[in-house]
């Protein structure tokens, strides 16, 4: 079976805040085995932090945070987003107005613009994702969406990535930069530097570091003076 070595595509968080936890390991770790164990790295997390949310996070008054969220020093969560299902953000995360993150691992200096939605996704360190990004965790071809039973598989260098789950969205890599307008997953991982110009799809593949990603019809669009 091929591995997929989550620390070849994102840095563990250096404020210090999961170095305690199971989560300092999570660079060694395989992306399968991670998926398998998430609930109980989350549980365990939760047992040890001094404090769930950080004193100095800023979450605005219509934010719903879940009570099983961990979000780190200098995190802004801003208007009517939701942070949920053992979401973990690190520290100096900005999450924008009306986003939705649900079983999230988002890296330090990571930005969440206007109108993200993260699904069992991994986001690396000082990422910026721009407004209507989604990133989906289930595969179209499960019989009943509500309750998934397709394996999330995708293509590596080395063959078919078995993820032993019908949940998993993305992996994106340390500093990936996106447009808007784009859905990804299920089944991705971004290596880190990559950019993904406005309106891109992309499921079921691996970008190696540094690639840059464009919608066919942006390179087809004419433009002509009007008479």
């Amino acid at each position: 079976m091929s591995r997929l070595r989550i620390g070849d595509y994102v840095t563990t968080p250096s404020s210090g805040l999961l170095a305690d936890t199971p989560y300092a390991g999570l660079e060694e770790t395989d992306l399968a085995d991670f998926l398998a164990g998430w609930e109980e790295w989350h549980r365990l997390a939760l047992e040890v932090l001094p404090h769930r949310i950080h004193p100095t996070a800023e979450i605005h008054r219509t934010a719903l945070i879940g009570d099983d969220v961990i979000i780190g020093p200098g995190v802004r969560v801003w208007e009517f987003s939701t942070v949920r299902a053992g979401s973990v953000l690190g520290a100096g995360v900005t999450v924008g107005f009306n986003c939705e993150v649900t079983r999230a691992f988002v890296g330090d200096g990571t930005v969440l613009g206007h109108r993200i939605g993260l699904n069992r996704t991994i986001v690396g360190s000082g990422a910026h994702l721009s407004a209507n990004v989604t990133a989906a965790a289930i595969s179209l071809w499960s019989t009943h969406l509500s309750r998934p039973e397709r394996e999330i598989r995708f293509r590596v260098p080395g063959g078919i990535y078995r993820c032993g789950t019908p949940r998993f969205g993305v992996l994106l890599g340390d500093g990936v930069q996106t447009g808007n307008n784009i859905s990804l997953g299920p089944g991705l991982a971004v290596g880190r530097g990559c950019r993904i110009a406005s309106g891109v799809t992309l499921a079921g593949r691996t970008l190696p570091d540094r690639s840059i990603v464009t919608a066919p019809h942006t390179a087809e669009t004419h433009v002509r003076r009007g008479r």
